[in-house]
Formats: structure tokens, C-alpha cells, sequence
């Protein structure tokens, strides 16, 4: 390992990073984070922090479980790579499809194709919708309805479907066929519409109208998060799914649950799709089925879906997939980390604990006027909008929020920023006190700005 000044010296100097603008960092180097504990984070100068955002929205088991790390130790020793192409598997991989189906189950899954991450999951989900209604005899569906504000990968497709124009126009033009609807986003929405179950009947009426428009033997799928994450953690009404589903239906869309943020226990049960009584016809997964210890993605789909393929003739063949599909050592990890992801019951921490985070920030908004919404209550998933002028819900400049994130930062919380929201997704297993330092150093952020 190099030592420090030569880390510090070339941080960011070869290594451009996701998501940020390459000559920036080279002038303000990225926090180096050198070790991690429970749910707290070290950086290479020996500050710790709680990890409000749980690595990535991912670290659900925190840093420190060492049954999803022996496991991986072993399975290292054991078998460290081999393809799981047509004709060949391993034994992790049998057993995590077995624990990834059956985990849900309740979900009206019925079968699993492993990727190595989120991106790959939307892009395996999105593909498999066209397939499956060129096997059903109707080509002509290839078109995909999302949501704006929806947040689906970076992969081609996924930026496609992607309802946020930051991960789109500088790669434009993009995939054909993609079309948004807007976000059930009761604090800013075309419909200046504040009711969020009448918002979601005006989202209703307008993919409708959308589908008419575009002629529903078109349509191949309408992918949605049951909660948004990136785009602000929208919690869209109860109603909403459910509209959602009935139209797929009737029309015969298929419906795709993107669960890479709200599967496995974030929003207090095990998939977000749950949360409202709605069966998809295939979910994309990734993220907390490793809790982040190792690239692991996963496409569900229903046994509707599974039928047309499994008994279709050649054309059913699936010509897609990744060198690190059902890799033996992500699958054992997925294993160990299923297992102890029940084991602790972390949708019940995540559902006690989020309320806590989010009625803590609620009493953070009457003190501070800069916060202009706070969404939340599913979970450990809180977003805080900031603003400059409460009254006329002006975003605050990126200047101000780089501020608030340094301070709360240094006074013991890692956050995340997405334009002008501050975001919230520690690991499930957090400790009440460490929510409170969470919302402590927050406090302090927003009155060091």
C-alpha cells in the first residue's frame, strides 16, 4: 500500500470518477475514505463519520458482517471464477437463484438471471420485455414508458428510461422509443397539483393518453421505482402503483419494478413494490443483495414471462449476458448475505429507524427555513430539498449545498447530495444513536451555510 502523500498527491490525478466532472476533482480532490466500521467510515486523515448514505445506497448489513465476508473468503479458495454460459454452472450460483426466487416469492417471482450490477438488471429487464412479445407474436411492441424524476442505471437503455435530463444529453441521441410521464411529485409537478392521490390520477390520465397516443400494440413495458431514489426519494400516494398496474394490464404492458434501491429491507419490507399490494411482471435488482461487498445484480421475472420463454422454440434462446453473470463468489455472497439479511430482520430496523430519521428531519424544517420538503416515512430513505426562497420553492445554488454537505460532513455524517436535495440511505442496521448523530450533524450543516 502507498503511503499517504502519494495517495493525497494523486487523488483524482488518473482516476476519473462517476457521476462528477473530472477537472473538478483534480482541484478539489474526493474525501478518501480508507476504512469502515458498523456503520461509521474512516478517511485517510483519520476523521469518522456515520454513513448516512450506506455506501451507495447499498451497505444495508453495514461494514462489518463477517458472515457475507467468509463467505466470499471461501468461496475464493474454493472456486474463484467460472462461466456460467449455456452448459456450465456452479454450486453458489444454484443455491443464490434458489434463495433470490424464493426471497420473492411473494412478489410472484419465479425466475433469476444474475449481472453484475443495477445497470445490468434494467438493461436485462428491458431487453427481455421486447422478447417477450416478438415470442407472443406481436414484434411491433418496442417502446418503453418511464417516469421522470425516475432514476434507472447508466447503461444505454437504462439511461434511456432514465426520467432526469443530467444522465441523458450529453450522450444523446439515445435509444428510440422511450417515453416519460410525469413524476408523482407532490412538491413541484406540471399539474401544480398538492393532493398526491389526485396527482396520481392526473399521472394516470396522462399515460393514458400517452398510450393512445402512441398506440398501445407498441408498448413493450412501463418500468417504474416504487419509490424514486436518486431523483429525491418521491414517495409517490398509495393509489399510484396499483393505477399503474391495472393500465399495463389492460393494455397488455408489461410492468417492471426497478428494486436496485428498494429491495431487500430499504423501504421496511422486503421489495418496495410490496408496500403497494402490486405484483410486476419482472423486477431489476442489485445493490443490497450483496449489501454491497460484491458486484451483483439480479432480473426477476414472473412465471407469466417464464412460460413464453421456457416454451417457445429456438427463438427463446437468451443471447445476453455478462462474463460475471452468477459468478461463484458474488453468488456466495448473495447466499450469506440473504441469509443474514432475515436472520436480522433489517426492514423491521429499517422501518423503525427511518421513522426516526424522518420525524427528526420534519422537526429539522420548522428551525430551518431553507429546508423547502422533506420526503420519507417508507424506510431508510429520507430526501431534503433545500431552498433559497421558501415561498417560491427556488432551488438552492450548488455553491451553498457544496457548503452544507462539507459541514455536515465534519460534524460526523457522510450525505449525499443530488442537485439541490440532500439524500439520507444509511445501512439497515444502523443504531438509534447513530440516527441521532445523523440529524445532529445535519443541524449542524444547514446553520453552518
Amino acid at each position: 500500500m502507498k503511503d499517504d502523500n502519494f495517495l493525497k498527491e494523486n487523488n483524482a490525478r488518473h482516476l476519473w470518477h462517476p457521476m462528477g466532472h473530472p477537472g473538478a476533482a483534480r482541484i478539489d480532490g474526493p474525501k478518501i475514505i480508507r476504512k469502515a466500521e458498523g456503520s461509521r467510515i474512516t478517511d485517510i486523515d483519520g476523521h469518522s463519520a456515520v454513513d448516512a448514505v450506506g455506501g451507495l445506497w447499498c451497505v444495508n448489513l453495514g461494514y462489518s458482517n463477517d458472515a457475507v465476508k467468509e463467505a466470499i473468503a471461501r468461496q475464493l479458495y474454493e472456486l474463484p471464477y467460472y462461466s456460467a454460459f449455456a452448459g456450465t454452472s456452479n454450486p453458489p450460483a444454484i443455491e443464490a437463484s434458489w434463495a433470490v426466487r424464493a426471497f420473492f416469492a411473494k412478489d410472484g417471482m419465479a425466475r433469476v438471471f444474475f449481472t453484475s450490477g443495477g445497470s445490468d438488471s434494467v438493461d436485462t429487464c428491458l431487453r427481455l420485455a421486447r422478447q417477450y412479445h416478438k415470442l407472443r407474436g406481436e414484434p411491433g411492441r418496442i417502446k418503453f414508458l418511464s417516469l421522470k424524476k425516475g432514476y434507472h442505471g447508466t447503461h444505454w437503455g437504462g439511461a434511456s428510461v432514465n426520467g432526469n435530463a443530467r444522465f441523458r444529453t450529453a450522450y444523446e441521441p439515445m435509444l428510440p422509443g422511450c417515453y416519460h410521464l410525469p413524476s408523482p411529485y407532490t412538491y413541484r409537478n406540471p399539474f401544480d397539483e398538492s393532493d398526491p392521490e389526485r396527482l396520481a390520477q392526473r399521472i394516470a390520465a396522462a399515460m393514458e393518453d400517452e398510450i393512445a397516443f402512441q398506440d398501445p400494440r407498441t408498448i413493450a413495458a412501463f418500468i417504474m421505482e416504487p419509490i424514486q431514489g436518486a431523483g429525491g426519494v418521491i414517495v409517490p400516494h398509495e393509489t399510484f402503483m396499483p393505477l399503474m398496474r391495472e393500465i399495463c394490464d389492460r393494455h397488455g404492458i408489461l410492468m417492471i419494478s426497478d428494486e436496485v434501491i428498494t429491495g431487500f429491507g430499504r423501504t421496511g419490507d422486503w421489495s418496495g413494490a410490496r408496500h403497494w399490494g402490486v405484483q410486476p411482471d419482472m423486477m431489476s435488482t442489485a445493490k443490497g443483495i450483496t449489501s454491497g461487498y460484491f458486484p451483483v445484480g439480479a432480473a426477476l421475472v414472473n412465471e407469466k414471462v417464464a412460460e413464453v420463454f421456457e416454451t417457445a422454440g429456438d427463438d427463446g434462446s437468451i443471447f445476453h449476458g455478462y462474463t460475471y453473470s452468477a459468478h461463484p463468489v458474488g453468488a456466495a455472497a448473495v447466499v450469506a448475505c440473504l441469509e443474514e439479511t432475515l436472520r436480522l430482520d433489517t426492514k423491521a430496523n429499517a422501518a423503525a429507524r427511518g421513522k426516526q430519521l424522518y420525524d427528526g428531519v420534519l422537526r429539522l424544517a420548522e428551525r430551518h427555513d431553507v429546508i423547502g420538503d422533506v420526503r420519507g416515512g417508507h424506510g431508510l430513505m429520507t430526501g431534503v430539498e433545500i431552498v433559497s426562497d421558501k415561498a417560491a420553492k427556488t432551488p438552492m445554488d450548488a455553491a451553498t449545498m457544496k457548503r452544507i454537505h462539507q459541514a455536515t460532513y465534519e460534524a460526523g455524517a457522510m450525505v449525499r447530495l443530488g442537485a439541490h436535495n440532500i439524500l439520507m440511505s444509511p445501512p439497515l442496521t444502523i443504531t438509534e444513536a447513530e440516527v441521532d448523530t445523523i440529524l445532529a450533524a445535519l443541524d449542524a450543516g444547514l446553520c453552518a451555510a
